[in-house]
C-alpha cells in the first residue's frame, strides 16, 4: 500500500513541514554531489552511531538520507500528514514536536539497536511521530491509498487508523526480529527508531494540545473533522 493523499483539511500554509522537506532535500542534494568515499564518510560523521551517542548528532541524523528514495519516500509522507499536524499544533510547537519525535526515535534505536555500529541517519523517526500524532487527532480521516492488485495497481480509499496501525505493526515486529547485521548504505531498517518515534507522536501531541487559532478555526468550519 502506498499513501497518495489523506481527506482531512488544513487551513494554514504548512511553512514548518515545507522547509524540513527542503532542508532534507538540499542535504541530500549536497551528498549526492560528493564521491562515493567523502559521502560514506558524510553519513559516519553526522550519522548517529548508537554505540557512541552524541546529542549533536541525534539532530544532525535527522536530515541525512543514504539514497534518493530514502528521502524521497521521507519526504512523501511528511508532506501526506505533516500539514495537519503543522496547522493542529502551531508551527512554533510543531517544530519542537517534529524535533523531540526525533530525539525519542534516537533513544528507542539506541536502546534496542541489534547493532550498536551502524550509523542511524533519516527523517523516519521523527515522521513516525507525526503519524503517530495523525492517528489519534484525525481518526476518521481516510487516505486515498495505491494497491498493487496481482498485476493490477488501483487505488482506494482506506481509513487512515487503518494504514497507521498496519505501518506500525510492521515496524514492531520487523524490530523485534531484525538480527542482521547491516550497514546503512546497504539499506539497513531502524525499526526501532519508527516505533519510539510513533509511540512519542501519540504521547506528545496529547500532551501539548492544539493551538488557539486551531481551535478558533474548527469552531468555525463546518467541515472540519
Amino acid at each position: 500500500m502506498f499513501p497518495l493523499k489523506d481527506t482531512q483539511p488544513s487551513y494554514s500554509t504548512p511553512v514548518v513541514t515545507l522547509s524540513i522537506i527542503v532542508v532534507n532535500l538540499l542535504v541530500f542534494l549536497y551528498e549526492f554531489m560528493l564521491g562515493s568515499y567523502p559521502r560514506n564518510v558524510f553519513i559516519e560523521y553526522y550519522g548517529l552511531v548508537p554505540d557512541h551517542f552524541q546529542i549533536s548528532r541525534v539532530f544532525t541524523s535527522m536530515f541525512v538520507h543514504a539514497s534518493w528514495l530514502h528521502v524521497l519516500m521521507n519526504m512523501w509522507f511528511l508532506w501526506i500528514f505533516g500539514d495537519n499536524i503543522e496547522d493542529l499544533l502551531g508551527h512554533g510547537k510543531y517544530l519542537i514536536f517534529y524535533l523531540a519525535c526525533g530525539v525519542a526515535a534516537a533513544l528507542g534505536q539506541t536502546i534496542a539497536s541489534p547493532d550498536p555500529t551502524v550509523p542511524m541517519v533519516g527523517a523516519s523517526g521523527a515522521i513516525a511521530g507525526v503519524m503517530g500524532a495523525y492517528l489519534v487527532t484525525f481518526p476518521r480521516s481516510r487516505v486515498l491509498t495505491l494497491v498493487f492488485i496481482i498485476i493490477f495497481f488501483t487505488t482506494i480509499e482506506i481509513p487512515a487508523p487503518l494504514m497507521l496501525v498496519y505501518w506500525f505493526a510492521i515496524q514492531l515486529f520487523s524490530g523485534i526480529g531484525s538480527i542482521a547485521r547491516t550497514r546503512v548504505s546497504q539499506g539497513g531498517t531502524a525499526y526501532f527508531a519508527h516505533v519510539g518515534g510513533f509511540v512519542a507522536g501519540i504521547v506528545l501531541v496529547k500532551v501539548m494540545g492544539a493551538s488557539g487559532q486551531y481551535m478558533r478555526r474548527r469552531s468555525s468550519n463546518r467541515y472540519w473533522e
